[in-house]
């Protein structure tokens, strides 16, 4: 939890949130994933100053477990002065205990934000899915807690201004966005209506323009001028010199006088990598979330 420090932003995590993306979508099959098509609704998770704090703080956590599809998980939440914004006790259940730091018993709004990622830790502990690594798990948790529809709660607790700063989370803001907008995309749902805080929505769109250049790169067909033109110049390349085109988001394999050329590159969607000929225009189905993706090769 930041609070008064500096907020960390740019996407240094990116990579890992990709693969988080990619080892969601291998844990829940796609019709698994649409389970979670749509997120909790703001009504759900509101927090008023007048509500009673263990009561309201109770609501909140039944909400957010029948968003995040947990069987009979009923959470008990306390407060406590901690260094962090919360912490989670996984048990067996059927219960699970979440401690909330102290700060948010006048901090009431942002008591959803804090509670998703905990109630996704007890999702993730169920599921067997984790990362090696504090760092690594806990960006997964905020990954599938957005993408699963709780996180934009965690975006909306972002806020930053000259004098004071509150972030939860271990993703930028600009992460969460860019989650967001992989999410919004997927589903076809706009949380844009949502947000409280301008500084959130401003990070959920520039998130979202990495989101859309995710889907405009070569070798699919909306990419843009510059970048068919770099592929094909590769494209060549690689032909003739096997193994020599590197560092780019696609790759070429065989090649030479014998092998047929082929590409691999990232899904847009789930991020798992796709192989296909290099024969001009083709429709490849991503084996992992199902894409049918339009593509010049």
């Amino acid at each position: 939890m930041a609070n008064g420090s500096e907020v960390v932003h740019g996407y240094p995590h990116l990579d890992t949130v990709r693969a988080a993306i990619t080892a969601l979508y291998r844990r829940l099959p796609q019709e698994g994933l649409y389970a979670y098509a749509g997120s909790v609704a703001p009504a759900d998770v509101a927090f008023a100053d007048g509500d009673d704090l263990h009561l309201g703080a109770q609501r909140v956590a039944h909400a957010l477990v029948q968003q995040l599809r947990l069987p009979d998980a009923r959470m008990i939440v306390s407060f406590r002065e901690m260094t962090h914004a919360a912490s989670v006790e996984l048990a067996a259940g059927p219960e699970y205990f979440i401690e909330l730091n102290d700060r948010f018993r006048t901090h009431r709004r942002d008591i959803g934000a804090a509670l998703a990622h905990e109630i996704t830790h007890v999702l993730l502990h169920r599921l067997g899915l984790s990362f090696p690594g504090t760092r690594d798990n806990e960006i997964l948790t905020d990954t599938v807690t957005t993408y699963l529809g709780a996180g934009w709660l965690l975006l909306d607790a972002y806020r930053e201004d000259g004098v004071s700063s509150q972030k939860l989370g271990y993703l930028t803001p600009e992460e969460f966005g860019y989650v967001l907008a992989k999410r919004a995309l997927a589903f076809g749902e706009d949380p844009s209506p949502w947000f409280t805080s301008p500084q959130g929505y401003t990070a959920y769109t520039e998130g979202r323009t990495v989101a859309l250049r995710d889907g405009r790169q070569p070798p699919l067909t909306a990419a843009g001028w510059a970048g068919r033109h770099r592929y094909a110049k590769d494209r060549r390349y690689a032909q003739d010199h096997p193994g020599a085109v590197t560092g780019l988001p696609y790759a070429f394999e065989g090649g030479g006088h014998e092998a047929a050329l082929r590409v691999s590159f990232p899904c847009p969607t789930c991020h798992q990598r796709i192989r296909i000929p290099v024969r001009g225009r083709v429709r490849a189905r991503c084996g992992l979330c199902r894409t049918v993706l339009e593509c010049d090769t």
